[in-house]
């Protein structure tokens, strides 16, 4: 991923926010790199990523793919229908034309980074405008490995890259290697 922002799309009220979000959805904008990763990768990503074959509770919560062009339509279509087959049920995803993105507030913005003071205090050093830190590519990919995403490897590769002291660093790096063991163990122990 390149970068990563949370806002508001879908609907037709004007300037939406949390408090006033009209008929529009909470979504994620995604930036990525076609070179690294495929739209077709993404959305694999995305349907291993909720449970898609339960009924939202409001359009808020709705899950939804926005697409771009004739190509994205046709893969999400795809995908969706192989969806339904690998759960055996209907898959409530609404896959619809993009027409356009709000950004959601700031205190949305990379909430595990938000929530981890440590790397947040860093950040605030390399990022004193806000909206700097919401565009981020660093602060994208962090914020990330705090959520649960990407591996140990991966990290390692690019952990230099992400500007962090090297205490910041090797905190993550634990993070990572931590959650990577707990899931090794979790599956050394279940019957194959």
């Amino acid at each position: 991923m390149i970068r990563t922002r949370v806002g508001y799309a879908g609907g037709t009220t004007e300037n939406p926010t949390y408090r006033n979000i009209g008929d529009h959805s909470e979504t994620i904008q995604i930036e990525y790199d076609p070179t690294q990763i495929s739209y077709e990768e993404l959305l694999d990503i995305f349907w291993r990523s909720h449970g898609a074959q339960y009924r939202p509770p409001s359009r808020q919560y709705m899950s939804a793919i926005f697409y771009h062009d004739e190509e994205q339509r046709r893969l999400a279509m795809e995908t969706k229908d192989r969806e339904e087959d690998r759960l055996g049920t209907k898959v409530y995803t609404e896959i619809t034309p993009f027409q356009g993105f709000y950004l959601a507030e700031g205190y949305h913005q990379k909430y595990r980074l938000r929530n981890s003071p440590n790397f947040m205090n860093e950040f605030h050093v390399m990022y004193p405008s806000d909206a700097d830190f919401i565009a981020s590519t660093a602060a994208a990919r962090v914020n990330g490995y705090l959520g649960g995403y990407g591996s140990l490897a991966a990290l390692q590769a690019e952990a230099n890259s992400l500007g962090l002291s090297p205490e910041a660093t090797e905190e993550l790096l634990d993070k990572v290697s931590a959650r990577e063991n707990r899931g090794s163990a979790a599956s050394d122990t279940c019957p194959a």
